[in-house]
């Protein structure tokens, strides 16, 4: 799929700014389940504030192990060990997701996987799982262009795509019933894909493959919205907050007072 799109561009040479659409759209395609990961463990933490914090520091770092990544590519690809590594992180994620008992609020399941105590453990876990991402997507946009400002500058646009995704993500992980399982599936095939490339690269499906399978899972993804709660899961907190008023006694007259309203009477 890259070969036919880079055939539709101008005959600029692929060392040219004509590249830079290309790489953007392979950066934010290829970042769909890596956001959705992120998001997901994201949600470890307690408080929207913590989470966007989180998220924020988290790709800075992010964005720092990409470049030395880029800047270390050629050297990178020639051991394997590397996208094994990944691989077997990515799959990690994956298997303590769908073995993980999920929170419930409300009768509903929300979330999987591990939880934070600080905002500085989650921080380092999303980088390391935007690197684990970036073995395949940056060692593409290397085998596409030889131009590493290129590829600095595609990725930092990603990392800001990425954001906004992931920020998108974290509510619409709460909206959507299959949204986060439909995550980690993908999450799963980069991860397979990953060891086929360490194994037998000739196996490795290509992008447009990828491309498909993430679309189709991420149509089901949004299939499905949660029921909102219903109205007799409200009642109960109501009565009980005002239940918990407390009512203060109606004082009685005392009997000066009574006297003294019997002999006006009188």
């Amino acid at each position: 799929m890259l070969d036919q799109l880079l055939n539709l561009l101008p005959n600029f040479g692929t060392d040219t700014l004509a590249l830079l659409p290309v790489l953007i759209v392979l950066e934010a395609v290829l970042s769909a389940d890596n956001a959705i990961a992120l998001a997901a463990i994201a949600q470890g933490l307690d408080g929207a504030k913590m989470q966007r914090n989180a998220l924020n520091l988290g790709l800075v770092v992010a964005f720092v192990l990409r470049i030395i990544l880029i800047l270390t590519a050629t050297w990178v690809v020639k051991y394997w060990q590397f996208e094994l590594a990944g691989a077997v992180y990515l799959l990690w994620l994956v298997f303590q997701y769908f073995t993980s008992d999920a929170e419930k609020t409300a009768g509903v399941e929300h979330h999987h996987g591990p939880r934070f105590a600080s905002l500085w453990q989650a921080i380092p876990v999303i980088a390391l799982t935007d690197l684990a991402f970036s073995l395949d997507s940056v060692t593409t946009a290397i085998a596409i262009s030889s131009e590493t400002w290129l590829v600095v500058a595609a990725g930092f646009i990603g990392i800001l795509t990425l954001r906004l995704m992931a920020g998108l993500f974290i509510r619409w992980l709460d909206e959507y019933t299959h949204l986060e399982d439909a995550g980690y599936v993908t999450v799963a095939f980069v991860g397979l894909r990953l060891l086929l490339k360490v194994f037998n690269d000739s196996l490795v499906p290509p992008q447009w493959v990828m491309i498909v399978l993430i679309a189709v899972l991420f149509t089901w993804g949004f299939s499905k919205r949660n029921e909102p709660k219903p109205a007799a899961d409200v009642e109960p907190i109501e009565s009980a907050a005002l239940e918990a008023v407390p009512t203060q006694p109606i004082p009685e007259p005392s009997n000066d007072k009574k006297e003294t309203q019997g002999a006006s009477v009188d």
